[in-house]
């Protein structure tokens, strides 16, 4: 007695199914199709199944490719039944199941049971490939010869308990096969997860292992090249929109279609292959099809989108070009839906749309057929997020103008002659001499001035704009000039409404050719050293680089930065500099073998190139250290941007300038020892027993119980002021001058002492005292190595009034410009210096 499939529940007289591995069979090797661990586990309940778009994200990457397909050795049908055009299936899904489960398939057909569930088919699995369930042999459909159901099997899957109970996958529409006799091999049928009912189903006979080719004609070559929707992937049989176009376009004009393309690719991969791939085939057309996707715009981090996007329309501009050197028409495949797109990335899958129509080079406009208006797929035509079904494949191809096919051999040479043509779009002329003219297909702009006049382009200049909007059709970014000269603007920005955003000045006789920053760096990994999204650090060659900011702010690129200063790793050490303005602050980069050593600023919106000038060695670096007595020179050197990890006077305060001699003297031996350290609750400070003039503020945190328990501050100062240590040595040894800063009023006996202990501390380096007190600078005459200025910088209203600490800042900028000290040759220690080597030791170079 069968079971009708609409009910569900308990079945009685079903025994669990005890599943061994899955016996393989070296009669035929064929490629088992799996739409992998990516599914989520399905729906346990009849009729609460999710959508699989919710349910079934792909891997992180987005790609649009099978997450995992499973080779296996499957028991095939004999060459006499495939003679005799029987059809012949293998189904397998995914399916998460307890143990002592397992899952059954039953449907229309006889060789199914006919909806019988004591009849079911039962799948099998194995430790290796669990959660795939597949039938454990192939399935011929004998009945199809002789005309069951027009050639249409339904089904449904079944979860078998081990305590004879059976549960319907979900209730709604029966999956289905086609069973056309005549095949003459076996297809094996994807049916993704356990309770995703596909709208069609996908399957197919093996994955193309080399191009895939239609029929030979006296027409065109046109050979395909990208991932895995360009092949066909989820549509039945794989025939997806490229097999469909070929056979049209034998059909109507003797084309020949070559498909080459490859699961997960995307523009890196595709451009590697591309010389190999197409360039044997002597294509006469190549049309491009690749996927956002595969780039992880899908899932990657909301602040590397555009970054995404970039190295996509990069990467295809590239290949663009690559299809033209070959003397081939470029054409190239749109973009279309995902499952998981958001607002914002429809709204970045529709620049990107517009821009690439803009190029110069056809472009199959799929969006129009199969977006939902979200930048997801329409209902009912996509098998998972990233793919579309049989019935999206279709609509993929009726969206594509065969007419643009419709060309023959002295036709398309014209095409492409058009195409190399540099494809320079006047954009603006003022008749006096001003011209700018753009390229969307290359993203460049070229701007010249043959007046007599000075050209200021600014956010103001609307008519340019405008111009610029309608026409030049820009990717937003930070565009430099190929060959700036002194005096003329090296970079400018371009907004999202492709307008410039920053103000530049054209001076009469400039003739620049501006080109995306990025364009030339995406596609090389080699040349990025660092990205963050919005900054950019690239390598131009052996001797130069480049930092890109495309934020709105200015970046502060130090030592401090782990990453960034790990990054310069890769140039050789020297000095670098601006040529454009080398004198500018912080437009110097010191580089050394443990990567940054200086401190560079990039304003916003800007593209900043450095070029070797010298080696570390030929530039005299001077190391600013305070000395106390308070904070200061610290707050001071924060404002001016000369300010890097802390020094152990830099945070406390010290009233006495003998007790500093006599700390260096002492290499700073018992400074936080916890014996020697008492807390004052009321003063809220740490206060120091053998030198009674030093004290610390900022030790003691919030959630400390000093009056109880000291011993968690005591380990911090420890720690904090070990550094500290470190660094003050480390910098005395390492710089080629040292610039020590002392304020507060001081006597001249405390100086000499602390110049005397500082000459035994720097070990017959040069080194500088500068005494800044509210005092008269008679009290230093004549002491060697000693400068004073009568003034006096207050810490505490520094704090209250931010004009006295602009004023404060600017004097003492004042007086290190007239030391000549600098951005260009300060020394930056770095937050955890080197070790020096055990002596008696050598160390490797």
């Amino acid at each position: 007695m069968g079971f009708s499939r609409r009910s569900a529940g308990i079945m009685p007289g079903l025994q669990p199914h005890i599943e061994g591995p899955v016996v393989q069979s070296a009669a035929d090797n064929k490629h088992f199709f799996g739409v992998g661990m990516a599914f989520a586990a399905e729906r346990r309940r009849v009729g609460t199944c999710r959508s699989l778009h919710a349910a079934v994200p792909t891997a992180q990457t987005g790609r649009d490719t099978v997450e995992a397909i499973c080779t296996s050795t499957i028991a095939a049908p004999g060459n006499a039944l495939r003679s005799e055009g029987i059809p012949v299936y293998r189904f397998q899904l995914i399916a998460h199941t307890q143990i002592g489960e397992c899952i059954g398939l039953v449907g229309s057909a006889p060789e199914l049971g006919r909806w019988d569930v004591a009849k079911c088919i039962r799948l099998c699995t194995s430790a290796k490939l669990y959660p795939l369930w597949r039938t454990d042999a192939a399935i011929k459909f004998r009945s199809a010869s002789k005309g069951i159901q027009s050639q249409r099997v339904e089904y449904k899957y079944i979860r078998l308990g081990p305590d004879g109970s059976a549960q319907w996958e979900a209730i709604g529409p029966d999956r289905w096969v086609p069973v056309a006799s005549g095949r003459r091999s076996c297809v094996t049928v994807d049916d993704g997860a356990f309770g995703y009912l596909q709208p069609h189903p996908f399957g197919c006979a093996k994955l193309p292992a080399v191009a895939h080719r239609s029929e030979q004609g006296a027409g065109l070559k046109i050979v395909v090249i990208g991932s895995s929707v360009a092949l066909g992937y989820k549509a039945w049989l794989l025939e997806g929109w490229a097999s469909l176009l070929g056979k049209s376009l034998l059909q109507k004009y003797g084309h020949q279609l070559v498909n080459v393309s490859e699961a997960g690719a995307n523009v890196g991969t595709t451009a590697a292959r591309f010389a190999a791939a197409v360039a044997p085939e002597r294509p006469d057309v190549v049309v491009i099809s690749l996927s956002l996707g595969n780039e992880g715009f899908a899932h990657c981090p909301p602040s590397e989108r555009r970054t995404g996007v970039r190295r996509f329309e990069s990467g295809l501009r590239r290949l663009v070009q690559m299809a033209q050197d070959l003397g081939a028409l470029a054409i190239l495949g749109g973009v279309y839906p995902h499952g998981d797109y958001s607002p914002e990335h429809h709204r970045l899958l529709w620049e990107t749309h517009l821009r690439m129509a803009h190029w110069g080079v056809p472009v199959l406009d799929w969006l129009a057929a199969v977006d939902d208006g979200r930048g997801c797929w329409k209902p009912g035509i996509s098998f998972d997020p990233a793919h579309p079904n049989t019935i999206g494949h279709r609509l993929m191809y009726e969206a594509i103008d065969l007419r643009l096919f419709c060309v023959g051999k002295d036709a398309l040479e014209e095409q492409k002659r058009r195409f190399r043509q540099r494809p320079e779009t006047p954009i603006y002329l003022d008749g006096l001499g001003f011209r700018v003219s753009g390229s969307s297909g290359q993203q460049r702009l070229w701007i010249a001035n043959a007046s007599p006049h000075v050209y200021t382009v600014d956010t103001g200049w609307q008519e340019l704009q405008t111009a610029l909007r309608c026409k030049a059709v820009l990717t937003p970014g930070v565009y430099v000039a190929e060959e700036a000269a002194q005096g003329e603007p090296a970079f400018l920005a371009v907004g999202d409404d492709g307008a410039i955003e920053t103000t530049i000045v054209v001076p009469p006789g400039a003739a620049l050719e501006y080109r995306h920053a990025l364009e030339r760096y995406l596609q090389d990994e080699r040349a990025l050293l660092f990205h963050d999204g919005h900054l950019w650090i690239v390598r131009e060659d052996e001797h130069r680089f480049r930092v890109i900011n495309e934020s709105d702010h200015e970046y502060n690129i130090h030592p401090m930065w782990p990453e960034v200063r790990a990054a310069f790793k890769a140039l050789p050490p020297g000095v670098y500099e601006d040529p454009l303005d080398h004198r500018a602050p912080f437009r110097t980069a010191m580089i050394g073998h443990n990567g940054l050593e200086s401190r560079v600023k990039a304003p916003p919106r800007s593209a900043v190139s450095f070029r070797y000038t010298c080696e570390l060695s030929a530039r005299r670096r001077v190391a600013i250290v305070p000395l106390g007595d308070r904070c200061a020179v610290r707050m001071l050197l924060y404002k001016i941007g000369y300010d890097g990890p802390a020094f152990p006077f830099d945070l406390t305060r010290t009233a006495s300038i003998a007790e500093v001699a006599d700390m260096v003297a002492r290499r700073f031996e018992g400074m936080w020892d916890p014996a020697l350290l008492c807390y004052s609750p009321e003063a809220g400070r740490i206060y120091h027993t053998r030198w009674t003039g030093l004290s610390f503020a900022h030790e003691v945190e919030a959630t400390d119980d000093a009056l109880h328990d000291l011993s968690p501050v005591h380990e911090r100062m420890r720690i904090r002021y070990t550094a500290r240590c470190e660094r003050f040595w480390y910098t005395l040894r390492s710089c080629d001058e040292v610039l020590f800063v002392r304020t507060g009023v001081a006597d001249r006996g405390g100086v000499m002492d602390l110049v005397e202990k500082l000459e035994q501390a720097c070990e017959g380096k040069p080194f500088h005292l500068l005494v800044l007190s509210a005092q008269s600078s008679q009290e230093f005459s004549g002491l060697p190595k000693v400068g004073h200025y009568d003034l006096e910088f207050n810490p505490d209203r520094m704090y209250e009034d931010p004009g006295y600490w602009l004023f404060c800042t600017e004097t003492m900028r004042g007086i290190l410009n007239a030391l000549d000290v600098s951005s260009r040759n300060l020394f930056w220690c770095p937050p955890t210096p080197p070790q020096p080597a055990p002596q008696g030791l050598c160390t490797m170079g």
